[in-house]
């Protein structure tokens, strides 16, 4: 096994982004691919581990870059204001994300039949965005995302198999959220499940998640078992 590194720079049109990818290149052929979408601070080590470990299971990984080449946020107030703009303009996030959902496709590592996309937090709405815009791939997670709707008019029938990961004591997706996004999933055709975790807020797969003011709390049980069921699925839809 021998999983290699590359940074691999791309854009939504004027925009300059640059993206992780890893891969095992000792498997043959065109892989299954994985986007993942990092967490309000940028995309960091935090969702580059993920990239690594899942590449460990056969994956071609892509952490994608929502920001901007370079951007990235170390205090809330940067983090606010760095995903404000998206969550303001959810047809921005929209596009940001379907560039990086291009550029994996071209990759010729990468078995373009085969894609599937996760994300954290504010990359957990992201993924669903994308889902819920039509996009062509097979299946996504979103772990502790936003729940939100996208205020946007529908585009109609979700492709896309979707799993969502989720606190039941999340106070960025509280349980009206919850109900709301299952009548959503349900009425555009997806097929669709939530695991929800109890006692569990947000951020709980960060082991630096500690700010229970902001309910950001590490929980290694559903941190565990969210990550067993999340390669479930993906063995499920991609292998």
């Amino acid at each position: 096994m021998a999983i290699r590194e590359r940074l691999i720079e791309y854009r939504d049109g004027s925009t300059l982004l640059e993206g992780f990818f890893c891969h095992d290149d000792s498997r043959p052929g065109p892989q299954p691919a994985l986007i993942i979408s990092h967490e309000w601070s940028g995309r960091g080590e935090f969702v580059e581990r993920k990239a690594r470990r899942l590449a460990w299971h056969g994956f071609a990984t892509f952490a994608l870059d929502m920001f901007g080449k370079g951007k990235r946020g170390a205090t809330t107030e940067e983090c606010s204001a760095l995903i404000t703009p998206f969550v303001q303009d959810r047809a921005l996030l929209a596009r940001r994300i379907t560039a990086a959902l291009t550029t994996v496709k071209e990759l010729p590592e990468v078995d373009a039949r085969r894609v599937g996309a996760m994300g954290f937090c504010f990359g957990g709405m992201c993924v669903l965005d994308l889902a819920r815009s039509g996009a062509d791939l097979r299946g996504v997670v979103s772990v502790h995302g936003l729940l939100k709707p996208t205020g946007l008019p529908s585009p109609g029938k979700v492709r896309a198999k979707v799993l969502m990961l989720h606190g039941y004591d999340d106070p960025m997706a509280p349980p009206e959220d919850v109900l709301a996004i299952g009548k959503e999933f349900t009425a555009a055709g997806a097929d669709w499940q939530l695991h929800a975790y109890g006692n569990t807020k947000h951020a709980f797969t960060n082991p630096q998640a500690n700010d229970p003011a902001l309910g950001l709390i590490y929980d290694e049980a559903a941190d565990r078992r969210s990550w067993h069921s999340l390669l479930q699925f993906f063995d499920e839809v991609l292998r």
